[in-house]
């Protein structure tokens, strides 16, 4: 296991101990599970953008794609379309923003941070006109909200949610394709290197529309799981600044900004760090008002010290290769 995901599980067992040992409520069964489900539905999100991260890109639209998918979900659904249908246009709506992103910064050469800033304006007020702005819920779709948000149960006192097997075949499958595919190597050569990659025979510009398109399938699959979550969508705020903790998760778990580097189990627990942090938060009867203080404080703390271990290390073998 890699330092830097030792790093992160380390961070993850402090705070989990310290909290359950202030407050008895911690460990029920109640909050366990709502832990498990909202840091499932962030990794969801946190593998998605890790592939564009791996390529040395970015997407801040991640949030207003979740709100797009999410108020057209249930516009449609309130329109009485059937509700696979529903499904179907959502998830190709999703991968074709992914794609659009993708042909703009491959083929138009713009850069990632300008395309996707302007994809979460643009999906975002997209969304507010097609609904009027109105707030909508899921009511008489009881099938679709047991399927996506419901919980299977593991002992008489302890169910698992939906979300969490989502997210366990969404990682088997990322962690097979970028650890044990050529496609995988080569999104993490073309991180480390575009030119020398594009020079050894890799279509860079293929890999990077696929990092995108990944990105925003899973993005729009993330929207229906946190629409019947959240059981109403408000087309202005739902999945607001969700993109921030995305690659919040990402970055933590061991994803670099340079690109090149990147691990499935990481971002997981890093995901898991974040809702832990809000979770714990709320357990020790500290100020909200707080709540983004100490969640960026912590981030921020944590990237310090795992670039500051990586310098560390980088030394040591270039010591060790001179003598």
């Amino acid at each position: 296991m890699k330092k830097n995901i030792l790093g992160i599980l380390g961070l993850f067992l402090a705070i989990f101990i310290f909290t359950a040992l202030k407050n008895d409520s911690f460990l029920n069964a109640y909050n366990m599970q709502n832990l498990i489900k909202w840091s499932s539905l962030y990794a969801i999100i946190g593998l998605g953008v890790s592939f564009v991260i791996i390529t040395g890109g970015i997407d801040l639209s991640i949030g207003s794609v979740i709100g797009l998918v999410a108020s057209l979900l249930a516009l449609m659904l309130s329109k009485g379309i059937n509700p696979a249908t529903c499904m179907a246009l959502v998830l190709v709506l999703s991968a074709g923003i992914g794609l659009l992103h993708g042909l703009l910064i491959t083929k138009v050469k713009l850069q990632p941070f300008v395309v996707t800033l302007c994809g979460l304006l643009f999906y975002r007020g997209l969304a507010r006109y097609l609904t009027d702005n109105q707030s909508m819920g899921f009511q008489g779709h009881d099938a679709l909200d047991s399927f996506f948000s419901g919980k299977v149960a593991i002992t008489a006192k302890f169910a698992l949610p939906a979300p969490f097997f989502f997210l366990v075949a969404l990682a088997v499958l990322a962690a097979i394709f970028l650890n044990r595919t050529v496609w995988g190597r080569y999104l993490f050569a073309l991180g480390n290197n575009e030119n020398a990659a594009r020079y050894s025979g890799i279509n860079t510009d293929h890999l990077k529309i696929l990092s995108y398109v990944v990105c925003s399938t899973l993005t729009g699959l993330a929207g229906v799981l946190f629409a019947f979550e959240l059981n109403s969508v408000q087309p202005a705020s739902t999945g607001e600044f969700y993109e921030l903790y995305a690659i919040a998760a990402a970055v933590l778990g061991g994803c670099s900004l340079r690109g090149g580097e990147g691990s499935i189990l990481g971002v997981i627990i890093a995901a898991a760090v974040i809702r832990l942090l809000y979770n714990s938060i709320n357990m020790l009867g500290i100020s909200t008002h707080l709540e983004y203080a100490i969640i960026g404080a912590v981030i921020l703390a944590g990237v310090t010290v795992d670039e500051l271990v990586k310098r560390f290390a980088a030394r040591r073998r270039a010591q060790q290769q001179a003598e």
